[in-house]
């Protein structure tokens, strides 16, 4: 008998016009006033000019505006908030919930599953939002290499996908798959992509982008800003705001001088020194969050396609996993948490967050490679490294080590540690070229195989199977420039594990426990290095924003979420009298049946891959 699988879920809302909103406002405040011991209204917030429309300071410009290709971490959260996807997160548990799909069934094997989609939904355009557009979705990125760049791993075990009709979505996996509630791939319009030719090169960005999220993308003036829009027919509670601009400013220290102007109403990515100054601001509130990212660089061990061809010019002597490890133990986790953190991070052992610790994997101490510069030294003499008169090692093969390391210059972070690993290395005979670039050119390195260090981070979602997918033998380019990943890492017991892990729908505890063997293997091979987990540091102008949602509550995170319950939550000062910050979950008790339902999220990095993007 098939397991059916039916969650709690909010109810779809009537689509709402902006008056109606403000006097279902007004009506919310009335049930305050009879009920005190609820939430009380904070005091009124100056009306400010603008206050309905959210303007996010934003450090990386948008790769591109089509589900199918994008992979920054602002492309895929704008996605988040244009797009509805079959599943979605709990904004406070980050548990899957329903999306588009109300339900769902297994059937015993686990070869298939049914989603019912909701009824009513609707694209922005007018149009019924059906089963199609969803089996259209998948099947495309089957059957198209261009429409499966960013998530091409979700769908590379499904066998077919059909819509069986305008509410029910049937998928038949060849193996069963644990990631089914975790999906987390933006459902297109079928009447809008089908006419599509190439689905590798168009950005989608003829505006209005036809979309069934809570908001609708209107407009992009390329490295300025991106505009979004309420949609007011959206199926759940519709957003406060009536806009959202994404403006691009790349300096941070410009973001929070605008924060501090007024002229933006939230920034994220805060240095410690800025959240620290930040704090006992008038009218800013930071945020602090356990992090979601890790920060880290990946080691060239050779760059080659899926087939073996050989390109770019990695140092040679990076083949050697010996070399590796040494660099490792030359480089000090506790300090880079100190010096460039200032102890808002946790020094990194696995590739998961700690934040989720089902996941989380830590080396015990046979494993460790801890800060040892003079057993980094030992390991590399005994390996035949031997110095130069300038005290720059040479390999056995004759090749001074001279690496060249390249790092985001837009992230001050990154350029911290990047002058910490250059002493670092130093002292265990290796020089470092370190070259602080902009991402493009950091971007374009990495697909040429032209590197030998390069930093990276990536978002890791709920469920970790998009970051571990990118690691697999599959995510080598099939031709120069095409990887998933942003490391050349293929291993056969690493595939073997993965595939695993994948297939344990049914066992949660096996499937982690096959999880951390896969991370015990990045660790040890020593390509896919993370350093830390930094905390999420972030403001917003509370004289503007008079509420909003993390993730998970409490604790969690406002930009970067799985979902998009921070923007279509948040709650305009100008609004917080007439009721609108009492919250949400309080008013069950009054009788009205509401249920904040939680956002994608998964970044499960499928090339990105894709969260996300989720990569820097």
């Amino acid at each position: 008998m098939a397991r059916q699988q039916e969650p709690a879920r909010p109810p779809a809302r009537a689509p709402k016009s902006r008056a109606a909103r403000r006097t279902a406002a007004v009506l919310t405040a009335a049930l305050v006033a009879t009920a005190p011991a609820l939430t009380a209204a904070p005091p009124a917030a100056a009306e400010a000019e603008g206050a309905d429309t959210l303007t996010i300071a934003a450090s990386q410009p948008v790769d591109s505006f089509s589900p199918f290709l994008a992979q920054r971490l602002i492309s895929t959260s704008i996605h988040r908030l244009a797009y509805d996807y079959l599943t979605n997160y709990d904004p406070r548990t980050n548990e899957p919930i329903p999306g588009l799909a109300e339900s769902w069934t297994t059937s015993d094997d686990g070869l298939t599953w049914t989603y019912t989609i909701r009824d009513g939904a609707t694209w922005s355009d007018g149009e019924p939002l059906t089963a199609e557009d969803a089996a259209w979705t998948f099947t495309t990125m089957m059957e198209d290499e261009g429409a499966a760049t960013a998530n091409g791993n979700f769908v590379a075990n499904f066998e077919s996908v059909e819509a069986v009709d305008a509410t029910t979505l049937k998928i038949t996996l060849k193996e069963p798959q644990a990631t089914m509630l975790a999906l987390d791939v933006p459902i297109v319009p079928k009447h809008i992509w089908k006419d599509v030719g190439d689905y590798s090169s168009f950005d989608n960005d003829e505006f209005p982008v036809v979309g069934s999220g809570p908001f609708v993308i209107t407009g992009h003036k390329p490295n300025q800003s991106i505009t979004l829009e309420a949609n007011e027919d959206y199926w759940r509670d519709p957003p406060k705001f009536d806009r959202l601009v994404f403006r691009y400013m790349p300096e941070r220290d410009a973001q929070v001088e605008a924060l501090r102007a007024g002229e933006v109403s939230f920034v994220s990515g805060l240095t410690p020194a800025q959240a620290d100054a930040l704090k006992g601001t008038e009218n800013i509130t930071v945020n602090t969050a356990s992090g979601k990212r890790f920060q880290g660089f990946t080691i060239n061990p050779g760059a080659r396609t899926q087939d073996g061809e050989e390109f770019g010019d990695g140092h040679p002597a990076l083949e050697d996993r010996v070399l590796r490890r040494a660099i490792m133990r030359a480089i000090d986790k506790d300090e880079i948490v100190e010096s460039v953190y200032g102890g808002y991070a946790e020094a990194a052992g696995g590739y998961v967050p700690a934040r989720y610790d089902t996941y989380h994997w830590t080396p015990d101490a046979s494993q460790r490679l801890d800060f040892d510069p003079d057993a980094a030294n030992e390991m590399l003499d005994e390996a035949g490294y031997e110095r130069g008169g300038n005290g720059v090692r040479v390999s056995p093969g004759g090749d001074p080590l001279k690496l060249r390391m390249h790092v985001h210059n837009d992230r001050p972070d990154y350029v911290a540690m990047g002058k910490l690993l250059v002493e670092r290395l130093a002292d265990i005979g290796i020089e470092v070229d370190n070259r602080t670039v902009d991402p493009g050119v950091l971007s374009d390195a990495l697909y040429s195989g032209e590197y030998d260090l390069i930093f990276t981070g990536w978002t890791v979602n709920p469920d970790p199977d998009y970051v571990l997918g990118i690691h697999t033998c599959g995510a080598l380019p099939t031709e120069p420039g095409t990887m998933r990943s942003d490391a050349y890492f293929c291993d056969k017991d690493y595939d073997r594990l993965y595939e695993q892990q994948l297939a344990a729908y049914d066992d949660p505890e096996g499937r982690a426990a096959t999880v951390k063997k896969m991370q015990e293997i990045l660790y040890e091979e020593a390509v896919v290095n993370v350093l830390t987990y930094a905390d999420t540091l972030e403001a917003y102008r509370s004289d503007q924003i008079a509420s909003i949602q993390v993730q998970p509550d409490p604790g969690g995170n406002i930009w970067g979420q799985d979902g998009h319950w921070s923007w279509s939550s948040a709650v305009p000062a100008a609004d917080s009298r007439a009721g609108a910050a009492v919250s949400p979950w309080a008013l069950a008790g009054l009788g009205a049946v509401v249920l904040v339902a939680l956002g994608g999220g998964v970044y499960l990095l499928r090339r990105r891959a894709a969260t996300a993007g989720d990569r820097e």
